[in-house]
């Protein structure tokens, strides 16, 4: 009986090691697991704080697309944070003492006195870019695998770790090839100093008098067509002035464009990175200056087209869409080689139609076209799923497949038949019989529907080129989604019904989808005039070709 008590109790306490044993088996992982969440946690709080309250624009990555290495330890690193300004790198245990020992690219001057008009170069060691060459002995610089030579980050010159001198790091800066764009640092300090004098007289202010000066304010729409808008902000704050690079997110055109006002008349470039919406709502921020009394400080506007149909960025020599393959430093150079040309303006004034009807009439503003039937119907069902979930419509192919979907349904469907029963069509005031139609396309622009010419059609008719600054209007009729895609493939013709200065719709009847500018919505009877509104100072890029034939291009 001893025995077997004494078995009993062996029995016992192997289970009981056997039940510990499994416990510890299943509560170390969740244990480990928790602590390693809860340091990931902390140690991101805290990477948070370091990017809040640091003058670097810091931005944390989980691979570098170079080999790079950190600025502080000059260890190699594969992932950690970098300034999108200044262009330091640093891993994750180095970021506070980086943020503490190295200075980011100044957007103003120290006070110091005076009226500087120079300032010295501001070299940043290590992770210089690939394939650039030393400015003292023109030899490739950032060959050797560690934290090696120098780059100015506004000049963007480069010199090796042995050719660099004492006079290098005293020497003045010249701003490199990009110094007619840039806004240099002592300019904005004298600017600032001048207004507390209340003094506005900056013509003697250097760069302000110097003749080619033509500063570049950036405006970029992170929110449009493939969302590269994030990318190309940290591009161009290296290589101008962080201040001369605004996200639209953050603030409006009209606040960002007041910098016009203390830099040359007539000088500045605005470079709008953005689709045709975000281009016409910086052109509407430039009539408000009009409006203000700063006409004299209008700037010309330049087109980054990131979009989806971007008509407007094509019509102007930019380009159907930019997806990366051009470098920031040839969009710039772009932007300085382009010429001026002027952009018509309309107004679009909806009146709805009825007796008792007390509410003021819609007005647009339209840069590209108008249209009521099925390219409308298509625009206004893509807005709609767009705003129930626009996660879905972050890239420009997948949203040209949805409009293609919408497109194909409504060839089946044909919701907007008989339109030519439905509307009245006046062309100067002059009454047009209007043929067997489902749409009617208004344009102010050469090109529609994601690049297509559709005023001069497939060439077989000899119609004059449509412009752009001729206050004349080309007005089409389309048979239906079907034939708008015949068009836009070069297999028809539209229907021309004619040009004008004036044009005039009524819709007598039913409910019609209508756009301005890609912008869609459903409308009841009424009346919709188009006049002339103002002109919009463009700036026109020649060297960029189009999917259409040369022989059609703008310049001519």
């Amino acid at each position: 009986a001893g025995m077997e008590g004494s078995g009993d109790a062996s029995r016992a306490v192997a289970d009981w090691r056997l039940a510990v044993w499994t416990l510890c088996s299943v509560l170390l992982p969740v244990l480990i697991t928790a602590w390693c969440s809860f340091q990931r946690s902390r140690r991101q709080l805290l990477i948070r704080d370091i990017f809040r309250k640091s003058k670097h624009d810091w931005h944390y990555t989980d691979l570098f697309g170079q080999p790079s290495y950190c600025c502080v330890c000059a260890q190699h690193i594969l992932r950690g944070a970098f300034c999108a300004c200044c262009g330091l790198r640093v891993s994750e245990r180095c970021l506070k003492k980086a943020d503490q020992r190295f200075l980011c690219k100044e957007i103003m001057m120290r006070g110091s006195g005076g009226a500087p008009s120079s300032m010295p170069h501001h070299w940043i060691r290590g992770n210089v870019p690939l394939c650039s060459c030393c400015m003292v002995c023109k030899q490739q610089c950032g060959t050797q695998p560690k934290l090696c030579d120098y780059r100015c980050v506004w000049c963007q010159y480069t010199v090796h770790d042995e050719c660099i001198v004492d006079c290098l790091r005293t020497e003045d800066c010249t701003f490199g090839e990009f110094k007619d764009l840039i806004i240099p640092p002592y300019y904005l300090s004298t600017i600032n100093q001048m207004r507390k004098e209340k003094r506005t007289s900056y013509e003697k202010v250097v760069p302000y008098c110097r003749k080619h000066w033509m500063p570049v304010i950036v405006l970029a729409n992170t929110r449009s067509g493939n969302n590269m808008g994030e990318t190309l902000l940290g591009e161009f704050k290296m290589l101008l002035n962080p201040v001369q690079v605004f996200d639209l997110r953050q603030i409006t055109p009209a606040k960002a464009l007041q910098l016009c006002t203390l830099l040359p008349c007539n000088a500045v470039r605005v470079l709008v990175c953005g689709g045709d919406g975000t281009v016409g709502w910086v052109l509407d921020a430039i009539d408000e200056m009009k409006i203000k009394g700063q006409e004299r400080y209008i700037p010309q506007v330049a087109i980054l087209p990131l979009g989806t149909g971007n008509d407007l960025s094509n019509t102007l020599g930019w380009g159907a869409g930019y997806a990366g393959e051009v470098p920031v430093e040839q969009i710039l150079r772009n932007v300085m080689e382009a010429d001026g040309i002027k952009l018509d303006r309309w107004k679009v004034q909806v009146t709805n139609k009825g007796y008792y009807n007390l509410r003021k009439p819609k007005v647009f503003t339209m840069n590209n076209y108008f249209s009521i039937g099925p390219d409308a119907l298509m625009a206004l069902n893509f807005h709609a799923h767009r705003e129930k979930t626009p996660s879905l419509f972050s890239s420009r192919i997948i949203n040209k497949a949805v409009y293609f979907f919408y497109g194909t349904k409504d060839c089946l469907v044909q919701e907007c038949k008989d339109l030519n029963k439905k509307v009245e069509l006046e062309l100067d005031g002059e009454r047009i019989e209007l043929p067997n139609l489902e749409g009617i396309i208004v344009l102010n622009i050469g090109y529609w529907g994601g690049g297509c010419r559709l005023w001069e059609g497939m060439g077989d008719e000899p119609y004059p080129l449509a412009r752009h600054d001729d206050g004349l209007l080309e007005v089409v009729g389309v048979h239906g989604s079907f034939h708008c895609a015949q068009i836009q493939v070069k297999l028809a013709n539209p229907v021309r019904l004619g040009q004008a200065h004036t044009v005039r719709l009524i819709l007598k009847s039913s409910k019609m989808p209508m756009q301005v500018d890609g912008e869609p919505w459903a409308q009841g009877p009424c009346t919709v005039t188009i006049t002339h509104k103002t002109h919009a100072l463009m700036l026109y890029h020649s060297g960029e070709q189009t999917d259409d034939d040369d022989a059609s291009s703008l310049s001519e």
